[in-house]
């Protein structure tokens, strides 16, 4: 229903049906006239999906991931100090992902997906993982089943390369590679030299 100068009309379903359908038809001869703009529009909707978005701040890639710098850190909900509090993570070390960024603050994750924004003062490049998967042998070389060590799940490593399938980790003094499937805190395109 619309009001028209202080009186009242109705629309009705035909009127309705054939709005729309003259609407639709606008649309799709606009759309054949012009192919190419539709044709661009489609390649730069692509494009923009394609590139890596990137943080406002840092104008680093989004998202990424980093670890946490202090024993301590409170996670609040919004970005600033007058923000409650929400979590406090106490393993330092630990990996999270930055998921976006605002002045001095990064929303991050953990592996559970519990997070909010932590102030960047808390947070270090240092690339640690977190081990996914119980008595993971740590292997000499990739593709190989000597193990020089297992690591138990829940373990947190230092990264320190990867190719598609695998990463070098450093823990508890011992060295060696793990599948990449096995491990959070790297993406699986990611590869490190």
């Amino acid at each position: 229903m619309q009001k028209k100068s202080g009186k009242m009309f109705t629309l009705g379903r035909n009127s309705l049906v054939s709005l729309a359908t003259a609407l639709l038809l606008a649309l799709t001869s606009s759309v054949a006239a012009n192919p190419v703009s539709a044709q661009s529009a489609s390649t730069d909707t692509t494009a923009e999906t394609a590139a890596p978005k990137r943080g406002p701040v840092t104008n680093l890639p989004l998202p990424r991931y980093v670890s946490l710098k202090a024993s301590k850190a409170n996670v609040r909900r919004g970005p600033s100090r007058t923000h409650r509090i929400d979590w406090v993570f106490t393993r330092k070390s630990m990996p999270l992902q930055i998921t976006a960024e605002y002045g001095h603050w990064r929303r991050v994750r953990d592996i559970e997906g519990a997070g909010g924004w932590i102030h960047y003062s808390l947070l270090s490049g240092v690339r640690t993982v977190i081990v996914q998967k119980d008595m993971l042998p740590l292997a000499v070389r990739p593709d190989q089943t000597q193990a020089t060590a297992h690591l138990e799940l829940g373990v947190i490593a230092k990264l320190e390369e990867c190719t598609l399938d695998w990463c070098r980790l450093k823990a508890g003094g011992y060295k060696g590679w793990v599948q990449k499937t096995d491990l959070w805190g790297v993406s699986a395109e990611e590869i490190r030299d």
